[in-house]
């Protein structure tokens, strides 16, 4: 039976052609060795299994070519390269220094360059994982680093070049190897499962791309895996239950019922999700991530940034156009802070299902750009038009109507002068700001309407200081993205005073200022709420005692003995003076 060999080293390049994702450092290299420009030390930095080690033997193996091809390639036939690819050649070193870190390790490796190549024209010494060494063994190899004999090339690679001494740095061309795209792993995966003679999906081998992270031998290591338990045909389903990842349909599925304010079936979704095992907190920075990319596919100049299949991206595409710009922003930010209350939540479960009802009332506002609020007025009669700083009186009820009817027409009044009303985003000022968003009285509306018109109908529904706190809390789902309004709703509770008026105390006048940019608003959202058009808020400026002066020692001392009498006897025994 013949050795099996995984396919991380089975399909490991041999020439700077094959390394993937890596064409600008190789193609770097490839021309230093063709014009012989070539330093005496090197620093290979980035992240696992991206081709380090692989580009540090390629090189070694290239240089010392004996007759190298017309792209300066190996030739794979002379003796140099044979014993390079026997694993016996004497012209290149590899010391691990995770390992051998020690000053002695280094000291041994220095006395193995005074002795020059046999075979070829350098001597290469590739130290792995070079963070590793010890301070006493980065100082040992600092002067051969910097002045080595001519025949000597240092490769140094690592994946936290942070680690390394920065007058390591000094003395090395440092290559920067950046992680590989989605893209060039499912490439390569689909050109190892080809040579296998596996039948991967394009879906199960995007799993693998996303699982691996950016490192090759990983994604090669988990392609070994699946077809260790599928065998020659690997589906998606099979992918996904071998490597216990979340399906992406869930994160489709959710999005969907979120839109349509579907709380029951959000709820339901990530039941589904925790009864097979995942996470909660995985879920949710999963879910974020999912609609990052839903964002990015809204537009074609950002649809780069998302890095999956074909098949996928068309998805993503699909549901970006059902879904609003603001909508995406707004669900953004209540995944993010539940991502942050998740980690210090005692019931973890109750807080991401809080954020997933917040994520379906999230369609009760409007979401289109441009669209404006309807006023809560509408539902008690008064219709507001948008862009006006009219209102329009509601059509009556059929009722009315009718009785309207059989009555004999009016004369018309005489004409008055029109009346300016305010628009429908001014404030009140800062010095009547008492109370904020007080409803007309009914004399006023009368006074502006025909003697005979039928007055618009104000709700009056009885409510209890409970059912105020709970409108109060409603509010921070109407005012996403202003920090400063939302702090203070959090911060300050009503007061129910009476049934017309409720009061909250702030802290200074900039707080009340605040407050009334947004006091309109507000108003109508909690008149909505509790369906009663008469109740007013109140907002009071909290009043600070400047008067108190801070005690001397003497006055401490009377107050003390007037609380307690025995310490004047103390004071006396112990012949104590005040200060």
């Amino acid at each position: 039976m013949s050795n099996y060999i995984v396919s991380a080293r089975k399909y490991r390049p041999t020439t700077f052609e094959s390394v993937v994702g890596q064409q600008a450092l190789t193609q770097t290299l490839r021309n230093a060795i063709r014009t012989n420009h070539l330093a005496h030390a090197y620093l290979f930095c980035g992240p696992r299994g991206v081709g380090k080690t692989t580009c540090a033997r390629i090189f070694a193996k290239t240089i010392n070519c004996l007759t190298p091809t017309a792209e300066n390639d190996a030739c794979n036939a002379c003796e140099s390269c044979v014993a390079f690819n026997e694993q016996r050649s004497f012209n290149i070193h590899e010391l691990d220094a995770a390992s051998n870190n020690s000053v002695e390790d280094i000291r041994s490796l220095i006395d193995q360059v005074r002795i020059p190549p046999q075979i070829g024209k350098y001597s290469v010494y590739i130290i792995d994982e070079v963070h590793m060494l010890s301070q006493g063994a980065f100082n040992a190899l600092l002067k051969t680093l910097e002045e080595p004999p001519s025949y000597a090339i240092f490769i140094l690679a690592t994946t936290e070049k942070h680690k390394v001494l920065p007058t390591i740095l000094s003395r090395c061309q440092v290559y920067d190897f950046s992680r590989i795209t989605v893209a060039d792993t499912i490439r390569h995966l689909q050109y190892v499962a080809q040579q296998e003679g596996v039948n991967a999906s394009e879906e199960a081998l995007n799993v693998v791309a996303q699982k691996a992270d950016g490192g090759m031998r990983d994604a090669l290591s988990i392609f070994d895996q699946l077809v260790s338990f599928c065998g020659t045909t690997i589906s998606y389903e099979q992918a996904i239950a071998v490597l216990n990842v979340l399906d992406t349909d869930y994160y489709f599925r959710l999005v969907d019922a979120a839109l349509a304010g579907n709380v029951s079936d959000a709820l339901l979704l990530l039941n589904e999700v925790l009864v097979k095992g995942f996470d909660a907190g995985h879920f949710v920075t999963g879910f974020a991530q999912h609609l990052r990319d839903v964002l990015v596919s809204k537009d074609v100049a950002t649809i780069q940034l998302l890095e999956t299949s074909d098949t996928i991206r068309q998805h993503y595409q699909e549901q970006a156009q059902r879904c609003y710009a603001k909508w995406l922003f707004n669900a953004l930010d209540v995944m993010n802070t539940c991502d942050v209350q998740y980690r210090t939540a005692k019931n973890k479960r109750l807080t991401v299902e809080l954020a997933l009802v917040k994520l379906c009332r999230l369609t009760e506002a409007p979401v289109q750009e441009g669209q404006k609020v309807q006023s809560v007025g509408q539902s008690s009669g008064v219709q507001k038009v948008q862009g006006s700083n009219a209102t329009v009186a509601p059509k009556p009820a059929p009722a009315v109507q009718s009785a309207a009817q059989a009555a004999p027409a009016p004369k018309p009044a005489p004409p008055k002068p029109a009346v300016a009303m305010p628009s429908l985003g001014s404030m009140p000022s800062l010095g009547n700001l008492g109370v904020i968003g007080q409803a007309k009285p009914a004399s006023q509306s009368q006074q502006a309407a025909p003697a005979n018109a039928t007055p618009s109908v104000q709700r009056n529904n009885p409510f209890t200081a409970d059912q105020l706190n709970d409108a109060w809390v409603g509010l921070r789902v109407h005012f996403q993205g202003e920090e400063r309004l939302l702090a203070m709703l959090a911060n300050y509770q009503p007061t129910l005073v009476n049934e017309e008026l409720c009061r909250i105390t702030v802290a200074n006048p900039w707080q009340k200022q605040e407050f009334a940019k947004f006091g309109k608003k507000v108003m109508d959202l909690i008149r909505d709420a509790l369906q009663n058009d008469l109740l007013k808020l109140q907002v009071d400026v909290a009043e600070f005692d400047r008067s108190t002066k801070a005690y001397t020692a003497a006055e401490k001392y009377k107050l003390l003995v007037k609380q307690n009498p025995h310490l004047a006897d103390l004071k006396t025994r112990m012949n104590l003076q005040l200060e």
